[in-house]
């Protein structure tokens, strides 16, 4: 049976014996050339991942290829047999599938303990458990939109997404084919008729809601089952018209050549990370299409001649394998030499070492399954089953018993840095930089928090729910203090304003204010129009102008929020902030520019696990200007600034640990617990501030 691309033998429905001129493929069975471009994709996959840190468009080929090959089998069998036997497919493609699947991942998770910094470990094992289970497309989705997690370093199980997706797709397809069938025989309509019907409406409806979610949410609908299953359904599409194709050969040879030029060529034209899975698309599986349309030409200048080439036929029988394995290869080589991108001797490597691993998984795993499945009085789907549940069980309890196991270490550390952090002497932070409050000398003691349990140490306005995220348009403002204070102040931004929270509400509470606070992911207090991914970011939009009137009704005595937007190489004042504050000028409200904090070419907790404290830092000039921009900008008379840069970076060195604590969880934001120690130094900068 024709399952995975990439892995499983190419097969085509049997065709009318009709002359080689007029014809795609006479004959049934084996199609090498199918088998070459799964080679090709497979390649063009690694090749991009390892050297150029971009995606090639090779996966949608194989997304193409599932849907080719799996709908020419289950037509097959309806034409042959009038049903679908579900079970015996089913458990085919989980005994097919899984043992080499889930071998990686038994694998990943041995390296991930090996070499992988602790503070990666949850994020993995949970994503080992969606990849086990076929959702890790959705896992992916949801971590797209959670601006607090796309700055981590990618999983090296990630590439399983593409996998999730064949996986729900080999779900609903047979139940989908078979339903057609049954209607197409009540309704005495012509099987493949009926089903090319609705083979095309899945691909057009899916195709455009593809166009429609990438243009508004490209991040999300890469990983977007229903923005992807249009590029299954062409490959149905295909497999349902290809035997009615006849083309001769003058054309078939041209066709081949250009559809896998046009493939190659496609990862280095395109931006395909950013603008698919929308119509773009349609270049790398329309290149893929024009090669199965070409077919085996018997040409000697026939793209063909390459694609049925001996070696390149064996790595496509490979290429499941190869491409399970590439990845996580590459993200341990990655983090081991602290790469971002590998050199020729090391990507050579990954390659060469990911190959023998496919070889390996091949002769071991994948033929010892079939074995199994496939000897006398075992060519049963519970077999099947069985060998299936035997890789998956144990996957699965390891990652989860794992996963209790930090749980539980990590409420034990949370308890015991509540207590710790009482104590200045041992963990002042900020404070060891502020002459008058320090204790000297601080002891050499373990980070507080520790790098593993440092993405979750986020302050109440976080974990209250009062922090919305990159998708949300809802303002969910926040109150502390009493109601009637004397003073109200709203703190009002993006999440790198959110993370002084800890400090302000210390501050706030000190001083006996009302504390107001709004703030979402990914989104500045500005009226300049916000971006995106390329696009226009509308619930930032819709977010910010809610903010704005929220302010109206509320009359704060002052707002505070980010003066400055820091990147590398650039600071500055945009426009758009001070259009804002001008408009709170209007309304009689004072404004609090606090400068926005210097960001880093390193990831905080994943430095101080892998290396010496001292290598871990890097200079406030790396997106902080020599002076202070909104200093020299002409202000409202409602504005005034202050830095407090100088306790987090002293001495323009961003260092990764201060005062025993850990400042960034990763590059760009504090840690609540680093982010309470500055409390003194932010109640004297408001006081100074509003003359309060």
């Amino acid at each position: 049976m024709s399952v995975t691309i990439p892995g499983a033998p190419a097969t085509v429905s049997p065709v009318p014996s009709v002359s080689t001129r007029s014809t795609v493929r006479t004959g049934a069975g084996f199609r090498p050339e199918i088998e070459g471009l799964r080679a090709v994709a497979v390649v063009l996959v690694a090749v991009y991942h390892v050297w150029f840190g971009r995606v090639s468009g090779g996966v949608d080929v194989f997304l193409l290829l599932t849907g080719f090959l799996i709908t020419g089998s289950l037509v097959r069998s309806l034409e042959r047999d009038g049903r679908v036997a579900f079970v015996a497919f089913w458990s085919r493609l989980a005994g097919r599938l899984t043992p080499a699947a889930l071998t990686v991942l038994a694998g990943t998770l041995v390296a991930t303990f090996l070499w992988l910094p602790g503070s990666r470990w949850s994020d993995i094992l949970r994503e080992v458990r969606a990849a086990a289970l076929y959702h890790e497309n959705w896992a992916l989705a949801a971590a797209s939109v959670d601006y607090l997690a796309r700055e981590a370093a990618p999983s090296p199980v990630q590439h399983f997404w593409s996998l999730s997706i064949q996986g729900q797709f080999y779900v609903v397809w047979p139940l989908l084919l078979a339903l057609t069938a049954l209607v197409a025989a009540r309704v005495r309509l012509p099987l493949r008729t009926a089903l090319l019907t609705v083979v095309a409406t899945v691909f057009a409806v899916s195709l455009g809601y593809s166009v429609w979610i990438t243009g508004t949410n490209q991040a999300w609908a890469y990983f977007d089952s229903g923005a992807r299953a249009w590029e299954l359904a062409l490959g149905a599409v295909l497999a349902l018209v290809v035997t009615r194709v006849r083309l001769p050969v003058a054309v078939r040879v041209p066709m081949g050549w250009t559809g896998l030029a046009v493939l190659v060529a496609c990862g280095a034209v395109l931006p395909v990370a950013t603008l698919f899975p929308g119509y773009v698309a349609l270049v790398p599986t329309g290149a893929a299409v024009l090669v199965i349309l070409a077919g085996t030409t018997g040409s000697p200048f026939g793209a063909d001649r390459l694609l049925t080439w001996r070696p390149l036929v064996r790595l496509g029988s490979l290429s499941y394998a190869f491409y399970l394995w590439h990845w996580p290869v590459l993200v341990c080589y990655l983090h081991l030499t602290d790469r971002g991108l590998a050199d020729l001797a090391g990507g050579s490597l990954v390659l060469a070492l990911s190959l023998v691993l496919a070889w390996l998984t091949s002769r071991l795993v994948e033929d010892g399954a079939r074995r199994l499945t496939r000897a006398p009085r075992r060519a049963t789907p519970a077999w099947s089953l069985g060998v299936a549940a035997a890789f998956l069980v144990p996957v699965l309890a390891v990652s989860a018993s794992w996963s209790a196991h930090i749980a539980r270490e990590q409420r034990v550390r949370a308890e015991q840095a509540a207590e710790e952090v009482s104590e200045p002497a041992r963990y002042p932070g900020a404070l060891v930089l502020s002459d008058e409050r320090s204790v000297h000398p601080v002891p050499n003691l373990p980070v507080l928090p520790d790098p593993a349990d440092a993405r979750a140490d986020l302050s109440s306005h976080h974990t209250d729910g009062c922090h919305v995220g990159l998708t949300s348009t809802e303002l969910v403002v926040c109150e502390r203090g009493p109601a009637d204070a004397e003073r109200t102040l709203a703190i009002v931004g993006a999440s790198r304003t959110a993370h002084w929270y800890p400090a302000v509400a210390t501050a706030a509470a000190r001083q006996g204010w009302r504390l107001v606070s709004f703030t979402k992911s990914g989104c500045q207090f500005s009226a300049d129009v916000p971006m995106r991914d390329g696009a226009v970011f509308t619930e930032c939009q819709e977010w910010d102008a809610l903010a704005m009137e929220e302010l109206e009704r509320l009359r704060p005595d002052a707002v505070l929020t980010s003066s400055t937007r820091a990147a590398p190489g650039n600071e500055r004042v945009p426009p758009g902030f001070v259009e804002r504050w001008r408009r709170l000028e209007e309304l009689g409200i004072d404004v609090v520019g606090l400068r926005d904090l210097p960001r880093r070419d390193y990831a905080g907790a994943e430095c101080v696990e892998s290396r010496p404290l001292g290598e871990c830092t890097s200079p406030a000039s790396y997106s902080q200007a020599a002076a202070d921009p909104a200093a020299r900008t002409d202000l409202p008379d409602n504005v005034r600034v202050f830095d407090l840069t100088a306790y987090v970076c002293p001495e323009g060195a961003c260092d990764a640990v201060v005062g025993n604590m850990l400042v960034f969880w990763d590059r760009t934001h504090m840690t609540a617990t680093y982010s309470r120690t500055l409390a003194p130094m932010m109640e004297e900068g408001l006081l100074e501030a509003t003359g309060w």
